[in-house]
């Protein structure tokens, strides 16, 4: 049976596959989240373990020493930097690069019939929170940005297994995120729930509208996530 490694941030944005697979185990791996199910015939080995490249990388690595995979896939949300994409839509890189262009990989397209957006994809080492660095962002020929791709794609390429990224948008690139998420992640790199709860309580008009918006189209993204990664070959 065909083996898919997906790996993500954050449980949640694997909510939308796990309704569609079957047979779903946990897997009692070193890192935050780890199941193994199936779905279309293949098996999918789901992980998450902390948002940025270095709990990324940490994820594949311990992935693949447990379980060797045909496809690896970078999925979760991200942020448009593309005017044109919308809150919910799914994104499907054809290049992921660094910001300062050291990092240039190509990423496969899935077969899929479901048309998607896609194009160039910037993978940060932080969140790039203002309108102001998304426009720059843009300026390099970026259309959307996240934070864990270009850690997952260089397994691919080093381990020499197909690289795919598809991504769910969550915030617009004319928009500005009030919560400095950067400075709500722990000394390991993990985003600190303490730290964003106590961020809202002390500014608690504008950042508690902001979580819930983003709460709603994290659904929404994972949601579409779901259905398109159900639909595609790899």
């Amino acid at each position: 049976m065909e083996t898919v490694l997906l790996i993500a941030a954050e449980a949640r944005e694997l909510a939308g596959i796990r309704r569609r697979c079957r047979g779903e185990k946990r897997l009692r791996w070193p890192v935050r989240f780890a199941r193994s199910a199936e779905l279309g015939g293949r098996r999918w080995i789901l992980v998450a373990n902390g948002a940025g490249p270095a709990l990324a990388g940490e994820a594949c690595e311990v992935a693949w020493n447990k379980q060797k995979a045909d496809a690896l896939i970078s999925t979760g949300f991200c942020g448009a930097l593309d005017p044109a994409l919308m809150a919910g839509e799914v994104f499907v890189a054809s290049r992921v690069e660094s910001p300062d262009g050291l990092v240039v990989l190509e990423a496969r397209l899935p077969e899929c019939r479901t048309s998607t957006a896609t194009g160039r994809l910037i993978s940060a080492d932080r969140v790039v929170r203002t309108a102001e660095e998304k426009a720059g962002l843009r300026a390099l020929g970026g259309a959307a940005v996240e934070m864990e791709a270009a850690a997952v794609g260089l397994r691919a390429s080093k381990w020499g297994v197909p690289f795919y990224c598809v991504r769910g948008v969550t915030d617009l690139a004319g928009e500005d995120l009030k919560l400095d998420f950067n400075a709500a992640r722990a000394g390991d790199g993990h985003l600190s729930t303490a730290k964003i709860l106590w961020a809202a309580a002390c500014r608690p008009r504008p950042l508690a509208a902001e979580l819930y918006r983003l709460r709603r189209r994290s659904r929404a993204a994972a949601r579409a996530l779901g259905e398109y990664l159900a639909d595609c070959k790899f």
